[in-house]
């Protein structure tokens, strides 16, 4: 069989991200700056279908569970060539094995199964881009976000200078937020990001990741620089907004929450 074409280094390698949960995709292509990609995002297969007219993806995050299944089919992948193979990263909310075996059987090469971390969706999606081009991906680990700045590889997070020691899910959750600047992300919507939607969580899990989040920000809701509370709704990432938020964050008094 002919070699594939050796990737440059320098060139950013293409990402198709098929998933209909804006907020998810926008954290995935967040996640992806951390390498040298450029990713586009489709929400249904039609879309995915046009976006590949004129720009040809060399990896792939695919949902399984809306639509992943079908543009894999519609491509032939399950029968495809090593030098025509585009590695694909299949996401999927159904951990058994019996989903995972087909899911293999489409032709994906690796599976994760939804909630997920950042980390881990970017080593993947590096050791895809190793496996399928013969090179060693570019890393940025520092991340910076206005006054934040994230380091991946080692795992911590600064604001104005000063680091933060955030638990995963307290990064996680200012890896969503962040993705989605100017967007209200509702609680449903971190509640599937950070824990799945079979979780069954109290009332004010959200509200305490927050707080939590607030305080080691050193974000007071009175005059807040980065979260800002939307009344019945959920949060925004706004480090422009210098207002004053719609509510105050309830149970003020509760205790840390627990990482798990």
């Amino acid at each position: 069989m002919a070699a594939k074409p050796h990737k440059e280094a320098s060139a950013p390698t293409r990402v198709l991200v098929l998933l209909d949960q804006p907020y998810l995709a926008e954290l995935i292509k967040l996640t992806l700056n951390h390498g040298v990609y450029v990713a586009r995002d489709a929400p249904h297969v039609s879309g995915a279908l046009a976006l590949m007219k004129d720009w040809t993806p060399e990896v792939m995050v695919l949902d399984m569970d809306s639509g992943g299944n079908d543009l894999l089919a519609r491509m032939g992948m399950a029968n495809a060539t090593t030098e025509a193979h585009v590695p694909v990263l299949a996401l999927t909310r159904r951990g058994d094995l019996k989903s995972k075996l087909a899911a293999f059987d489409q032709g994906v090469d690796d599976i994760m199964v939804i909630p997920f971390s950042p980390e881990e969706l970017l080593a993947r999606v590096l050791a895809m881009t190793r496996r399928a081009y013969g090179r060693v991906p570019q890393l940025t680990p520092v991340l910076k976000i206005g006054e934040i700045e994230i380091d991946i590889l080692n795992r911590t997070v600064t604001a104005g200078g000063h680091e933060l020691h955030l638990t995963g899910l307290e990064q996680s959750l200012l890896y969503l937020l962040a993705a989605n600047p100017g967007r209200v992300v509702t609680r449903w919507e971190i509640i599937d990001a950070l824990w799945g939607t079979d979780h069954v969580a109290g009332s004010n899990i959200v509200d305490r990741h927050i707080r939590n989040l607030r305080a080691k920000l050193q974000n007071d809701w009175h005059r807040p620089r980065f979260i800002t509370t939307v009344s019945g709704r959920g949060y925004r990432w706004d480090p422009t907004f210098t207002g004053q938020e719609t509510e105050p964050p309830p149970l003020q008094h509760a205790p840390q929450a627990r990482n798990n």
